[in-house]
């Protein structure tokens, strides 16, 4: 019998997937069929979860099947990812309208990302003190005293390392190995090597100008290619966020967010405030927000349902370039670096918030003025290097807790509604990298204004 439900579960959702593809043959917009999509799986993983209940084995198998569609397409987007990064900033240097900026629009996209993330670390304190907070009132079960292990575990990495052996993490020793993701900090390393290469180039060109060439023309070649493969798999956004989101909505646990809902709410509150934040920048800009709520939406609902930023990296610099009108090489450093720098959600709410809430733990007053000028600089510089995936929140987390000499168990303690939290965090990053690309371009006066407010709108991805 439950082997005729799983079936019948299965083949629901490949008339959901039917349903979508139609709506793509109707030549129905993107957004609205991720919106589709979207909506889909939350009701299909709520149904899901009422008729079997969390612990289900029918509902287990049904999720393994849905994860060939849901894991699959986020694994696609893993794939590209190192790619992406490297030949999009490498690409950025054989364009020579942008190397005469190189400079200029680094220190911009890297300004704003880590600015922004001190300003999201103070909102994610007033929300704490908001909500009064408080480390001490949460409970620790089984799950929670696991994670509790595992976190301790990893610190024992991070917490002995100084500051400076903090900045070497960052460096490309071996660039092959950071390609294959290996290090919490092997995004950052490939901007770098692949930086390091464009100012190679940089000088070649100007002594050797037909070999610059030569080298131009095959990076432009590659580049291309690889954003044709982007391309294909962006096509399958809308089954990817349905069969995510099923997973989601059919195995969260309620009630465990229930029980942590004032912390939830509170996290909530501070995200999407800071959202306003970049959206007001954006106003002060003499940009319409609206404009680029419509625009961003389907990147920031993949963001909010995968959880993975360096999943996100082909959408979003897609989204920049073709929806919003951002250069090609500015697009594709705000994307490689709000990887790694400046994620406003996982490595500037989240911390400062626990940081807040388990201070009083340490005996030391969160209130001071001096401790929340601290934690927001520790927090802006502990950015560097946070991983664009599941877990960056984490290590953020470790990073500014240890810094400060604040007790690391409350990460532990939240692991029922890290996944809830998550989402939320994760589209807040996305959204900061896609501002910062979108204000660089704006003061660098390279923004395609036409292209913004949709009078010359070229995206190919609703293809």
């Amino acid at each position: 019998m439950s082997t005729i439900l799983t079936l019948v579960n299965i083949v629901l959702m490949l008339l959901f997937i039917g349903g979508l593809y139609a709506l793509q043959k109707k030549h129905i917009s993107f957004s609205k069929r991720v919106f589709v999509g979207l909506g889909l799986g939350i009701v299909f993983g709520l149904v899901l979860q009422f008729a079997y209940g969390v612990k289900s084995d029918i509902l287990k198998d049904s999720i393994d099947w849905f994860n060939i569609v849901g894991k699959g397409y986020v694994k696609l987007l893993q794939m590209i990812v190192m790619p992406l990064v490297f030949i999009s900033i490498l690409a950025a240097f054989t364009k020579m309208k942008l190397s005469n900026n190189i400079g200029k629009i680094s220190s911009l996209i890297i300004g704003l990302l880590v600015g922004t993330t001190a300003i999201a670390a103070a909102i994610g304190i007033a929300s704490t003190f908001a909500f009064n907070l408080d480390g001490a009132q949460f409970q620790q079960g089984d799950a929670e005293s696991a994670r509790i292990e595992q976190v301790e575990q990893r610190l024992g990495d991070i917490q002995n390392m100084s500051l400076p052996a903090k900045i070497l993490e960052l460096l490309p020793a071996n660039p092959f190995l950071d390609l294959t993701g290996d290090r919490a900090t092997s995004t950052i390393a490939v901007v770098i090597f692949a930086a390091i290469i464009g100012i190679a180039y940089l000088g070649v060109k100007k002594k050797n100008p037909e070999q610059a060439e030569l080298f131009a023309r095959i990076v432009d070649a590659i580049h291309a290619i690889i954003m044709r493969v982007v391309t294909l798999i962006l096509r399958l956004t809308p089954y990817g966020v349905l069969a995510i989101m099923t997973r989601v909505t059919a195995t969260s646990d309620y009630n465990a967010i229930w029980q942590l809902g004032k912390f939830v709410i509170a996290s909530y509150v501070a995200l999407i405030l800071m959202f306003i934040v970049h959206l007001l920048m954006l106003a002060f800009a003499g940009l319409n927000p609206v404009t680029y709520v419509k625009k961003a939406f389907p990147v920031l609902t993949f963001a909010f349902t995968s959880r993975t930023s360096a999943g996100a990296l082909p959408l979003n610099v897609k989204t920049q370039t073709q929806d919003l009108g951002v250069p090609e090489g500015i697009a594709n450093f705000a994307g490689s670096f709000g990887l790694s720098i400046g994620q406003n959600g996982c490595a500037g709410t989240y911390p400062a918030m626990l940081a807040i809430m388990v201070a009083p733990i340490a005996g030391i007053d969160p209130l001071t003025p001096s401790f929340i000028l601290t934690l927001i600089v520790v927090v802006a510089l502990s950015s560097f290097g946070v991983a664009g995936v599941g877990g960056g929140a984490t290590f953020a987390a470790l990073l500014v807790l240890s810094t400060l000499n604040l007790p690391v168990a409350i990460v532990g303690l939240l692991i029922s509604v890290e996944p809830l939290i998550d989402m939320g965090r994760t589209a807040l990053n996305v959204s900061g990298s896609m501002t910062a690309g979108l204000l660089t371009s704006r003061a660098t006066k390279e923004l395609d204004t036409k292209v913004y407010n949709g009078t010359e709108q070229q995206s190919s991805v609703t293809a």
